[in-house]
């Protein structure tokens, strides 16, 4: 038992597109940065890289991070984190540490961490207990090792892990309900019943956000559409208020961080013209519909027309992205469901006697901008296919930055509660029954 003091805790979210960082009781995290980073394979001795102890601080503030010694001992890479990757460099790719919202790449998360505590909080994370919070997917082995990194090289004096679900349960002040996360890399929709996560119903889909994105850019490219990074070309002037582009010769530029760059602008686009159709997206009914228009970064306008609809409708009926030119199909189509299908599912595996109350309290979490009518369809076609008895309603904030947020709020309102600083996992616990007491303090 850990029994606490006067420090704040923190609260950390690393998702699949961004890592959220900071004080538990703050309203929002201090620091959000993309949770992808930049790699440099490294080709003999590395010391010239390495971070100084001391005289580093003014150029570190301005470009972020820097890996730690001993990662780079053993993979011979160098990490670029946060602010760092804005910058393109010769030979640089970009990885996540991250496949279908379960890490792949500790080393990376390490990084991702230490940026998050030393550049951006400016804290020394031996005086903090931690929150961490973790995909309701997530399995023994990972919620050990990201312990095991905390009280090991950190030093953290506690630590608690909980679950995306039940912290955007709690932002929302409910106990009970069931939680739509439609996150980066993909949508979880999870039962959460009195603070618990009921593992037996949380349903996956590999549709998010970052998929919708490349379905946006694909489509975009079989209509002609170049779309030219911004680091790819430069603005000259031949007249008064007249610019030519012309674009640069950077042989060296990696096609991971090509794709990076291409992706933000056309999930850019996405945010800004996308809505979610009141009905199931006919390519007939919508081949009509007036275009928006959209200014590329180089100056080029584009309309975006049927498109508009029937990329968020890939949501609600997975097997659009195949009728888009140049999508990967999904490995398993047919385990590849909607989400009024996911949620009608997710409560079905649960005991009867709570799915009438799951059906009235139905979460929405996200960032996306049309998630109101997101709302409304939802609604609308998980009572169609509900039982009669069914009092069916989907909730979401109308803040914008609450829906973005909703998990680390949720970690900030549970870490500053008196009532639970009994549940930390405390350095003391750590060592005295090992790692794996991991699973009974932090069920």
């Amino acid at each position: 038992m850990y029994g606490g003091d006067e420090v704040s805790a923190i609260v950390i979210d690393v998702g699949s597109y961004s890592c959220k960082a900071g004080y538990a009781g703050d309203d929002t995290p201090k620091a959000v940065f993309p949770s992808v980073v930049g790699s440099i394979e490294q080709t003999g001795d590395t010391d010239d890289s390495k971070p100084e102890k001391e005289g580093d601080s003014a150029s570190d503030s301005k470009s972020g991070a820097k890996p730690m010694d001993v990662d780079k001992a053993k993979t011979k890479r160098k990490l670029y984190v946060g602010q760092e990757l804005e910058f393109r460099r010769d030979h640089m790719d970009v990885i996540s540490p991250m496949k279908d919202g379960t890490v792949t790449d500790w080393d990376i998360v390490d990084n991702i961490w230490n940026h998050a505590f030393r550049r951006r909080l400016l804290i020394n994370p031996e005086e903090h207990p931690m929150l961490i919070a973790e995909p309701s997917t997530n399995t023994a082995q990972q919620r050990e090792k990201a312990a095991e990194l905390m009280f090991e090289n950190y030093k953290v004096p506690a630590l608690f892990l909980a679950k995306n679900a039940v912290l955007t349960s709690f932002a929302s002040g409910r106990a009970t309900s069931l939680v739509v996360d439609s996150g980066g890399g993909s949508t979880v929709v999870s039962a959460v019943h009195d603070g618990f996560v009921l593992q037996k119903s949380v349903a996956t889909s590999p549709v998010g956000g970052e998929f919708l994105t490349d379905c946006m850019m694909k489509s975009l490219e079989s209509k002609g559409v170049v779309i030219r990074p911004r680091y790819s070309f430069k603005k000259k002037e031949i007249s008064p208020g007249e610019y030519k582009i012309v674009d640069l010769d950077l042989p060296n530029t990696t096609e991971s961080y090509r794709l990076y760059c291409m992706r933000a602008i056309a999930s850019d686009i996405k945010e800004s013209v996308c809505r979610v159709p009141d009905t199931a997206f006919d390519e007939v009914a919508y081949a009509n519909v007036p275009t928006t228009s959209y200014e590329l970064p180089d100056g080029q306008t584009i309309e975006v027309g049927a498109d508009r609809f029937k990329i968020p409708d890939i949501l609600f009926n997975p097997s659009l992205s195949q009728t888009i030119p140049g999508v990967d199909g999904f490995a398993d189509s047919n385990a590849v469901r909607g989400l009024p299908r996911m949620v009608i599912d997710s409560v079905n595996r649960c005991d009867v006697d709570i799915r009438k109350e799951l059906f009235s309290n139905i979460l929405l979490s996200g960032g996306s901008s049309s998630i109101l009518q997101l709302k409304e369809r939802l609604e609308k076609e998980v009572l169609e296919e509900s039982p009669q008895a069914a009092r069916v309603k989907v909730m979401a904030s109308g803040n914008s930055v609450e829906r973005r947020f909703s998990v680390w709020i949720g970690g900030s309102i549970l870490a500053s509660l008196g009532s639970f600083q009994q549940m930390w996992f405390s350095k003391a616990e750590y060592e005295e029954h090992g790692v794996s007491y991991i699973q009974r303090k932090c069920p």
